[in-house]
């Protein structure tokens, strides 16, 4: 594989598209100008320091250290995905727990089968990967969880009338949660190679890799991501459904989510 060097320049002569996304916002009146703008700045920014701190960790060649970063990683995946859920109760512990047993699982697993060796060159991107997929696809899920337990209250507090427990009352809410928070992922993976190829495998073309090669490893990735997301949703809904019940098994208030403090609240 060779090596591929882009310059300062190269980036900022990209900014030319950035430049037709705020012109087609402003042409349509969608008001995206400072989101763009705001969105560019934070990802040049966050990058760029994510570099530099990928270099240091791969200098150092610490597993402690890729550790710690994958920890904070998770920290703030969980409180973006909290942020994004703000229809269900206390959404940010179970938001932790998913991501981190999705990571610690995905990982873990690939290491146990010898998929990719345990130093940081393999592990920092993988985990990044695994974590922010597993991000998506939890808030995705929690969204849709919330919107379900108040679009059916009235049907799930007829079930427990009936008799059932709250596990039992919120099984298809739950179910549709999951299946949302995964859907994405899977019609992807349908069409990787037919409609679109995914960045992975892009990055190694560009940088030189054998074709053959760049599928292989991408596969892989696919099929791990396939495993992470579908952890993470089940974990997150499996956990976050009971905050809508009390101990007793009843449903409790549901405010609206305007008017919810945060991730978490």
């Amino acid at each position: 594989m060779t090596g591929i060097e882009v310059t300062l320049g190269e980036v900022a002569a990209s900014l030319v598209l950035v430049a037709v996304a705020v012109a087609i916002s402003r042409w349509r009146r969608a008001g995206l100008e400072a989101d763009i703008g705001i969105a560019v700045i934070r990802s040049f920014l966050q990058l760029t320091a994510i570099g530099f701190v990928i270099t240091a960790i791969f200098d150092v060649d610490s597993l402690l250290l890729v550790v710690v970063l994958l920890a904070t990683m998770v920290g703030f995946g969980a409180f973006t995905a909290g942020a994004r859920a703000v229809g269900v109760p206390n959404a940010l512990g179970p938001l932790v727990i998913a991501l981190s047993v999705s990571a610690v699982a995905t990982i873990g697993l690939t290491l146990a089968l010898g998929i990719f060796p345990a130093t940081p060159r393999y592990l920092v991107p993988v985990g990044g990967m695994v974590i922010g997929n597993a991000m998506t696809a939890s808030a995705v899920a929690l969204n849709r969880l919330g919107d379900e337990m108040r679009d059916q209250a009235l049907a799930i507090e007829a079930t427990l009338a009936l008799g059932a427990t709250s596990r039992q009352a919120a099984e298809p809410a739950v179910r549709r949660a999951l299946r949302s928070g995964t859907i994405t992922l899977v019609d992807s993976t349908k069409t990787t190679g037919l409609i679109f190829f995914p960045g992975t495998m892009v990055g190694m073309l560009l940088a030189g890799a054998e074709p053959i090669d760049a599928v292989r490893l991408q596969l892989i990735l696919l099929y791990l991501l396939l495993g992470a997301v579908a952890i993470s949703a089940l974990v997150a809904t499996t956990l976050a459904y009971r905050n809508f019940f009390t101990p007793a098994h009843q449903l409790k208030d549901l405010p609206d989510p305007g008017d919810e403090g945060g991730p978490g609240a």
